[in-house]
């Protein structure tokens, strides 16, 4: 069905068509639908992960980018994602760059994104997710947090410490974001002198909850062992390997596609084989204390598999949800059943 509607959805605006998707997913929030589709999706419960004292239905989750602002989590559980992680979110609202900022490459099962961290906010995030909490206990949510476009790099600590003091009562887990290329100077706080502090201060805030750092696929291997052996020495809880990158290396789409495009984070299929390779890194970095979460050009049950058995302790995809539909999780936990069986 999906299939026969996204050549519709084509011709929507890439963000009108998210938006539009959103609205949809908020109507299977309505209770009676929300447990049907719980019913029909739920992972088996040979899929079940625990990871850094956390109890995931299924190893596979939806990343970040997706719900910004946690308005269908409900609905993304539903539909059979073992976790969602919202977010990015920053400590004051923020309107992101100008539009458009979100472009397709479906012949590489792929998008172009400069959002710049739209969002609500943390105080309406928050809020949101004190009111799901109350309303659907159990769901597995992480925040995804990052410093606002104005905030200097020499205020980006305070930015991150007041976002993950405000976010750890309601997180299962917080990701600091230093790694989006979308909001200026962002990638230059993964360097260790000015990730410590940030670290330090989020971990601080955070108390119990679980600290990991999102880290960029175009930093080279020498550059990712050290953010990993620092995520290490700091006491992280672990790294999610990775961002988008701004690598156009690959790409089967024309070059006029990729040009009407423009600058920001690509994802999807192209990022897959750089995605592993720092998977592999990250692992051999940390050894098997922390956890690594694979985000990157993941599609189906096999990928899953894959970054599995290559030391991820769980996987994300996001831009795969755009191509496949809305029944993703639930096809890549079947398939990911049937590879265990």
């Amino acid at each position: 069905m999906y299939r026969a509607v996204f050549p519709l959805l084509k011709l929507l605006d890439p963000e009108v068509a998210h938006y539009a998707g959103v609205g949809v997913l908020r109507a299977i929030q309505q209770p009676f639908v929300r447990d049907l589709c719980h019913a029909i999706t739920k992972p088996h419960a040979s899929l079940k992960t625990a990871v850094m004292g956390i109890d995931f239905p299924s190893p596979f989750g939806l990343a970040a980018g997706f719900d910004k602002n946690a308005e269908v989590v409900t609905a993304l559980s539903a539909l059979g994602f073992g976790h969602v992680e919202v977010g990015t979110v920053t400590r004051r609202p923020q309107p992101g760059n100008p539009k458009p900022r979100l472009f397709r490459l479906p012949s590489d099962h792929a998008l172009v994104n400069r959002m710049g961290f739209n969002n609500d906010g943390i105080d309406e995030v928050v809020n949101r997710l004190m009111l799901l909490r109350r309303l659907t206990p159990g769901l597995i949510i992480g925040v995804n947090i990052g410093k606002n476009r104005d905030t200097s790099a020499a205020d980006a600590v305070h930015d991150y410490a007041v976002t993950a003091r405000l976010a750890a009562p309601v997180a299962d887990y917080l990701v600091v974001n230093v790694s989006s290329p979308n909001t200026p100077g962002l990638r230059a706080l993964q360097d260790p002198s000015e990730l410590l502090p940030i670290i330090d201060a989020v971990k601080a805030e955070a108390g119990l909850v679980p600290v990991l750092v999102k880290i960029s696929p175009d930093s080279p291997d020498a550059e990712i062992r050290d953010v990993a052996a620092l995520a290490r020495e700091a006491g992280l809880a672990g790294v999610v390997a990775t961002n988008t990158t701004v690598s156009r290396e690959g790409l089967t789409s024309s070059a006029p596609e990729v040009a009407h495009a423009g600058e920001g984070g690509l994802s999807g299929a192209p990022l897959a084989t750089r995605s592993l390779s720092v998977l592999e890194v990250v692992r051999e970095a940390v050894g098997d204390d922390l956890a690594v979460i694979s985000v990157g050009g993941v599609s189906t049950g096999s990928d899953v598999h894959e970054r599995l058995r290559a030391g991820a302790s769980l996987v994300q995809a996001y831009t795969s949800f755009v191509y496949r539909g809305p029944l993703l999780a639930h096809h890549v936990n079947r398939e990911l059943q049937a590879l265990r069986a």
